[in-house]
């Protein structure tokens, strides 16, 4: 058997494993992101979400029947570290709208996912909500993550939309992937590897200019546009 016909992988050159999130702070223009806490964050985000239980339909947990219910959930979601959730404050409304977190965190393969996300009407198709994606991917490669990953139930089409508008490249379905509230999921994935991160940075950076905007807000370029030459593969669901 020749040696060509047994093909291997290049070797990673200068890898180094990166670190694990911890305690982070991330500033942008219109959106911040701070460690989530059930003491600050609960009370004011159960009432961004009250009235909204669909926001809940696909996440693994919620809706929260009240404020005490939902202070208890975050205060034990947050106390694990398979899960580093974050806050997101709205920089032009003045108050917080969601949360987002990075999971399956893997630095030794340089692996890292960006999930377990829940946001208000009031967040949704804002500026700061793309900002806060933008800024959770910008700290992933720049400390060494070579792939970021976002996954959601396969029935969920606005996350598929929003996954693949951030730039993320459709992957796949795993069928029967698990179990969520008694019902079956099968679950899409996507993933942006280090390589397209420096064309993905400059298209957010372009769709986030205040120049990129008229008097009222609204957008000259899409960013699902901005982002399109550098995915290697649009969900056909979509």
């Amino acid at each position: 058997m020749t040696e060509t016909s047994r093909p291997v992988g290049p070797i990673v050159e200068n890898w180094q494993v990166p670190p694990v999130p911890s305690g982070l702070t991330l500033e942008g223009r219109y959106a911040r992101l701070e460690p989530l806490s059930a003491d600050i964050h609960a009370a004011l985000l159960f009432k961004a979400f009250d009235g909204h239980d669909w926001v809940w339909d696909y996440m693994p947990s919620g809706p929260f029947a009240s404020s005490a219910q939902f202070h208890r959930w975050m205060r034990e979601a947050t106390a694990g570290e398979d899960i580093v959730f974050h806050a997101i404050y709205d920089r032009e409304r003045q108050a917080y709208g969601g949360f987002a977190s990075y999971l399956r965190i893997k630095p030794a393969a340089g692996s890292i996912e960006v999930g377990f996300i829940a946001m208000s009407p009031q967040l949704q198709r804002t500026r700061a909500a793309t900002e806060a994606m933008f800024l959770m991917m910008k700290w992933a490669f720049e400390s060494g993550y070579r792939r970021y990953e976002w996954k959601c139930d396969a029935l969920n089409r606005p996350s598929r939309r929003a996954a693949q508008r951030l730039g993320f490249s459709y992957e796949g379905i795993f069928r029967q992937a698990t179990i969520v509230k008694g019902r079956n999921r099968d679950t899409a994935w996507f993933g942006i590897i280090d390589s397209e991160w420096r064309a993905l940075e400059e298209a957010f950076q372009l769709w986030l200019a205040p120049s990129n905007f008229d008097e009222e807000g609204q957008q000259r370029e899409s960013l699902s546009d901005l982002t399109r030459l550098v995915r290697k593969a649009d969900d056909p669901a979509l």
